[in-house]
């Protein structure tokens, strides 16, 4: 029986730093520098499987997911680790490749380090999309900005109500400018209606995937909540991906970084802001979400079109929501900032989100737990 070794890998675009440490012992059996190649990795780890059964770990990074399936590839155990959660030692000031990877060996071995979700190559295909969405959406911010900046500084400002209604936009197309400024103008709108043509072909590719057998069913249950459509349905499911690997709503809830921040030693207990260090993306629907809810409940015809063909229990789930939520914004807001009371809000949002997942979507195995 072959005894067991860690590897610690730090994983760079071009090279591959490897450090392997007996499952006893202090010092490293091997230190190895490799090409960021398919071909060079899998024979490096072949040879030493033969030695040792191989555990493996590397940080998540830019780098992404690539190096995980080339090992898994050849029956190679690798998990990918949060960065973020990794000890760090304050009196260390020296930082290698090389001691970063024996670093990772080393805690992987003393089973201090959290592993991330590995999503699959197509699960992975379609989160690239969602996020393309995000990109655009950026995009057009940053155009509409351009737009407004320009006619401020000319001393020209829509005053007929809101920006970017229908009437705001006949008002922009009615402007004529001389001279540069005309070609500035001209390029100006031009590259923002060229953006918001982009946006709504990939808005329309990510509802088009939202259809499919893979996502259809979880799309129509989260879609039965107020405040999550089709689009911010998709982004919860593919940043999340399984909801069924969090044994209770509380792990989600701090994933997402929507808990408390927390200061305390002996006696003294002290509470701060949330912690806002998990998925951030998720975070901003869910803070979205969270202001329908100051609205009373109710059942909008919108909202009955989308709970439309739903379990009858999804729908109860989902109105039993509406009125805590709302009684649960109104008794934060009306004593504090509402802003906190959204924040609340989305918390517990997460929680019926948990539940609907776990109990009634065939993508989730509610028997895996653990984050």
């Amino acid at each position: 029986m072959k005894s067991i070794a860690y590897a610690g890998l730090d994983v760079h675009k071009d090279k591959i730093v490897v450090v392997i440490m007996p499952e006893k012992g202090e010092g490293p059996i091997c230190e190895r520098s490799l090409r960021n190649d398919s071909l060079e990795v899998k024979k490096f780890f072949v040879r030493w499987d033969k030695l040792f059964e191989l555990r493996c770990c590397y940080e998540a990074s830019s780098c992404g997911y690539v190096v995980h399936r080339w090992l898994k590839a050849i029956g190679i155990a690798c998990e990918v680790v949060a960065p973020s959660l990794v000890p760090h030692r304050s009196g260390d000031r020296i930082k290698t490749d090389r001691r970063d990877a024996l670093k990772l060996a080393r805690l992987y071995r003393a089973g201090e380090l959290v592993s991330v979700h590995v999503p699959t190559e197509e699960d992975e295909s379609v989160r690239s999309l969602v996020r393309c969405r995000e990109v655009l959406n950026k995009e057009v911010q940053q155009s509409r900005h351009y737009i407004l900046k320009f006619l401020s500084v000319r001393g020209l400002t829509y005053g007929e109500g809101s920006n970017w209604t229908q009437k705001h936009w006949n008002y922009l197309r009615r402007l004529k400018f001389e001279g540069p400024d005309a070609i500035t103008w001209g390029e100006y709108l031009a590259l923002l209606e060229y953006k918001l043509s982009r946006l709504e072909e990939v808005e329309r590719r990510v509802e088009e995937v939202a259809k499919t057998e893979s996502y259809m069913g979880s799309v129509g249950i989260l879609r039965c909540l107020r405040g999550i459509d089709t689009l911010s349905a998709m982004v919860l499911l593919t940043e999340i991906q399984d909801f069924g690997r969090f044994g209770r709503a509380r792990q989600v809830m701090s994933y997402l970084g929507l808990v408390p921040s927390e200061d305390s030693s002996g006696g003294r207990r002290r509470q701060g802001g949330i912690t806002k260090t998990g998925n951030s993306r998720c975070r901003r629907v869910l803070i979205q979400a969270a202001w329908h809810y100051a609205h009373k409940p109710a059942l909008s015809k919108c909202l009955k079109e989308r709970q439309g063909g739903q379990p009858p229990a999804v729908i109860a789930h989902s109105w039993k929501a509406q009125h805590r939520l709302h009684k649960k914004f109104w008794g934060i807001a009306l004593r504090n900032d509402r802003r906190k009371a959204v924040v609340a809000v989305s918390r517990e949002l997460v929680g019926f989100i948990w539940a609907l997942m776990t109990q009634y979507d065939d993508r989730t195995d509610p028997r895996v737990v653990g984050a």
